[in-house]
């Protein structure tokens, strides 16, 4: 086995600086205690670089840096963080374990040589959490309370020397005791007696040892040598993912957010990419500040979107949501975004490539851009209907990914073509092309035309005669020619009054 732990030592930071773009990162901020004497508990580099520096009165940071921004620890949202972060990690692997306040923990032994070997894996980790927002640490280990140790003393080691009988634990026996989950008192009783580190507490005989400590500070040493399992609860991931960021300020126009959405939809990615699933609708809820909420009477802005088939990539994601917040007009700043994916479908598999250079990267389907840029009601599905007059035989109904019918847009206005539906059309010669597959908005009189030069019936007539229930009653006798251009077109003679040589009409034109 092989265990790596993801450690954020900065998490209460970056729960609040994450969404903010490079532009933004030059302005110094940092998180205190709150209370009546509130201390920094972290700064980002800005702000350490101007003298602030944690445990520090924030009275003595702001004179240091007057322009710094301050906000108070939120542990629900460093919890909720680490739980997206572990959902994330379920695409590399499923064996996942949380290590509060800060850490995870996955199993990647199984899943080397999918990803290439470890040094690949490991390359993808690192920039997987970058892209996420987080300041990372990265260790290996056989086992997970040693690369949680390892991780937390900085002393990760290359995958050469882990698969090394002994290297590994001659590294661990260096380590504090300092590091360990462990009871402070034992600790403390143990460095007391001049036993500070992993290998000297190894050295000493276990029963007197359990007498002194206790039994849980002896199991402790043999599950970070592997001498018995570390029981770890394994996490489960969401069935539905959440994702929420809260912004360091106000943001005021929708552009100045795809920064702060883009960290959201590779949480979401990895979610998808871990559970085999693809997003078919995702929902982004955009909260205004609390009293310009009141005033507009808006508390918040929500961007509800589909997509034409189930989609995992980051890339793709991103292009969509970009497109989306383009037509989003924002009626106050915004302080919190919130990405939930609404509805999931399974993710057809993909062939891998025979040869190097076939895994071209995926574009994001036009319809998908069109919906996004247009909306949802500009790009309709056309399904059939059950109705004789050609048009009434049609609907327009919305997109959803598992129907695999033809899409379209509803033309409006005379003159303009309408979809009939998702009618074969082909050949004169075969039997089912009876339809065409587009229609006039309106039949098109052809009066002189037919007179001007011949056009010749290929088939026909097929009386169409329906409608008396309701006030638009028809009686047709359609055909299928040929005009003078050589188009393949339908047309009908109208027969509504009885009379055996009515006016023709243009109604569709063959594809």
């Amino acid at each position: 086995m092989l265990w790596t732990c993801l450690l954020l030592p900065s998490l209460p930071v970056d729960v609040f600086t994450r969404g903010r773009s490079p532009a933004d990162a030059a302005k110094p901020f940092a998180v205190t205690t709150g209370g009546r004497t509130p201390r920094i508990i972290g700064a980002n580099a800005a702000a350490r670089d101007a003298g602030v520096h944690p445990g520090q009165l924030v009275s003595a940071s702001l004179a240091f840096s007057p322009d710094l921004v301050l906000r108070e620890r939120d542990p629900g949202a460093e919890s909720a963080a680490l739980e997206a972060v572990a959902s994330w990690a379920t695409q590399f692997t499923p064996a996942i374990a949380l290590a509060p306040p800060s850490a995870v923990l996955a199993e990647i032994g199984g899943s080397l040589r999918l990803f290439g070997g470890l040094t690949a894996l490991t390359a993808r980790l690192a920039q997987g959490a970058h892209n996420l927002g987080y300041a990372a640490q990265w260790a290996f280990a056989p086992t997970s309370a040693a690369a949680l140790l390892f991780a937390r003393a900085q002393t990760g080691r290359a995958g050469s020397e882990l698969h090394l009988p002994r290297a590994w634990l001659d590294a661990l026996a260096s380590l504090p005791l300092s590091l360990a989950e462990a009871d402070p008192a034992a600790v403390a009783t143990l460095k007391a007696a001049g036993i500070a580190t992993f290998g000297q507490a190894f050295a000493l005989p276990r029963a007197a040892l359990a007498r002194r400590v206790g039994e849980d500070f002896v199991g402790l040493l043999d599950r970070v040598r592997g001498l018995v399992p570390d029981l770890r609860p394994p996490f489960v991931p969401p069935p539905r993912y959440t994702g929420k960021l809260d912004l360091p300020a106000p943001v005021a126009t929708a552009d100045a957010l795809v920064f702060a959405v883009n960290r959201l939809v590779f949480e979401l990615a990895g979610w998808l990419t871990g559970r085999g699933l693809g997003v078919t609708e995702m929902s982004l809820a955009l909260a205004h500040e609390r009293y310009a909420g009141i005033a507009t009477g808006v508390s918040a802005t929500i961007a509800s979107f589909a997509l034409a088939a189930p989609a995992a990539s980051p890339a793709h994601l991103i292009a969509v949501l970009r497109e989306r917040l383009a037509r989003v007009v924002l009626p106050a700043p915004v302080e919190t975004i919130t990405l939930t994916s609404v509805a999931i479908a399974p993710l057809a598999g993909r062939n891998l490539g025979l040869l190097p250079g076939d895994e071209a990267a995926a574009t994001v389907p036009l319809l998908d851009r069109l919906r996004a840029r247009l909306g949802e009601a500009a790009v309709t599905l056309v399904t059939p209907h059950p109705e004789h007059r050609p048009e009434h035989a049609w609907r327009e109904t919305r997109i959803e990914h598992e129907k695999g019918i033809a899409y379209g847009f509803a033309g409006r206005g005379r003159g303009k073509r309408k979809p009939l539906g998702p009618v074969a059309s082909g050949p004169i010669s075969n039997p089912t092309a009876h339809r065409p597959v587009w229609l006039l908005a309106e039949p098109e009189p052809l009066g002189h035309r037919l007179e001007a030069q011949p056009w010749v019936l290929r088939d026909g007539p097929e009386r169409i005669e329906s409608g008396w229930w309701d006030g638009a009653d028809v009686r047709r006798d359609y055909f299928i020619a040929e005009n003078p251009r050589g188009e393949t077109v339908w047309i009908y003679r109208d027969h509504r009054y009885g009379i055996d040589d009515g006016e023709w009409f243009l109604h569709g034109v063959f594809a």
